[in-house]
């Protein structure tokens, strides 16, 4: 069964650093897709990081110059460094891994992260 879980939210103050991690249960090159997406209160869930294969890395504008997506793929693990935070990342962010052969999709349970002015 195919487990992620996110971790490394908190609360940090506005320009502060945090690293999500996002721990997978299976071997994470069995995935062609990993993203990060998050949701603030009352709003739709956005797209802020994927690793899309063969074609590499995309950002939301918001958070490029900001932001790193990378795996470690000895630790079936995928990363998000988040840089100069800014108020307006708070949310609830979301580990996303996905097969295009069959279309599986999985979630993490999410993991939240409060950027304080």
């Amino acid at each position: 069964q195919v487990q992620l879980v996110e971790s490394g939210g908190g609360l940090v103050q506005s320009g502060g650093s945090l690293r999500l991690s996002c721990a997978v249960s299976v071997s994470i090159g069995s995935f062609n897709d990993i993203i990060w997406y998050r949701q603030a209160p009352g709003k739709q869930r956005e797209l802020v990081a994927a690793d899309i294969s063969g074609v590499g890395t995309d950002y939301a504008d918001s958070v490029k110059g900001r932001f790193t997506i990378s795996r470690d793929n000895a630790k079936n693990t995928v990363y998000l460094q988040m840089n100069s935070l800014k108020p307006e990342d708070t949310a609830v962010y979301y580990c996303n891994a996905r097969r295009r052969w069959n279309k599986e999709d999985y979630w993490g349970q999410g993991t939240q992260v409060t950027v304080s002015s």
